[in-house]
């Protein structure tokens, strides 16, 4: 008998108890700079030395914080489910967590990139993107190509290349889970939508879920004490 397939979305909130901050809490701001400055393809043509300090600064906070008791439950369903988890965060929290399939919508913090690569002339392939861990870059920095190497992000105004893979993993799912995200950043807010008719959505979120769907199961907390409660419901309703 196959383990049920869970697809996991997850957003900034399931690592704000790590303590990296969330945009959408603070006005538009993210660490005190506009979100049109430091995550947009404009901001890179306008000021990339700019953008550049801010995901270095970024990276230099990642190394710092630890992966919180919803990254590491996420990463214990494995135990009993097919997971694939979903996630429009950045961080590497899921990875250090334990989890294993992930599918970063949005990008990879420790990872560059040449600035004229992973676009739609070469299909969006991933062969020039490395990591450097928790390092700098700087202007200057060139990919073996010679261009200058860039942050491997998805910014406002570009492309979501993984889309469709996430779509597929909703489309496959027996059961789906949405923890800490606000569910109003598009593609990825759309894709509960993609879910089976029958398929029950559990979303864990301490605001008021902005959309209305039969198949939803509000868990009003936060993420940490929020997973809990999944992990009680499911041992209950999918033994």
């Amino acid at each position: 008998m196959r383990r049920k397939r869970l697809a996991v979305l997850t957003g900034a909130g399931v690592s704000a108890e790590s303590g990296l901050g969330t945009f959408r809490d603070s006005g538009g701001l993210w660490e005190n700079y506009r979100v049109e400055d430091v995550a947009s393809a404009e901001g890179w043509i306008r000021n990339p030395g700019l953008m550049l300090e801010f995901y270095n600064t970024r990276r230099r906070q990642l190394a710092d914080v630890r992966p919180n008791a919803a990254h590491l439950a996420i990463a214990g369903l494995e135990k009993d489910f097919d997971v694939t988890v979903i996630t429009q965060n950045v961080d590497n929290l899921h990875e250090r967590a334990g989890s294993t399939r992930i599918i970063h919508l949005h990008g990879e913090l420790t990872k560059v990139r040449p600035e004229n690569c992973c676009n739609e002339s070469d299909g969006f392939s991933e062969a020039s993107v490395f990591d450097i861990g928790y390092g700098d870059i700087n202007l200057g920095d060139k990919a073996p190509n010679g261009a200058q190497l860039r942050p491997h992000i998805v910014w406002f105004g570009e492309a979501v290349p993984k889309i469709e893979a996430a779509m597929d993993a909703v489309e496959k799912a027996d059961v789906m889970l949405i923890v800490g995200t606000s569910l109003q950043v598009y593609p990825a807010a759309g894709l509960f939508r993609y879910a089976g008719i029958d398929v029950p959505i559990y979303v864990i979120d301490p605001k008021e879920v902005p959309v209305s769907d039969p198949r939803i199961t509000h868990i009003k907390d936060v993420a940490t004490s929020g997973m809990e409660k999944f992990v009680l419901m499911a041992a209950k309703n999918f033994e």
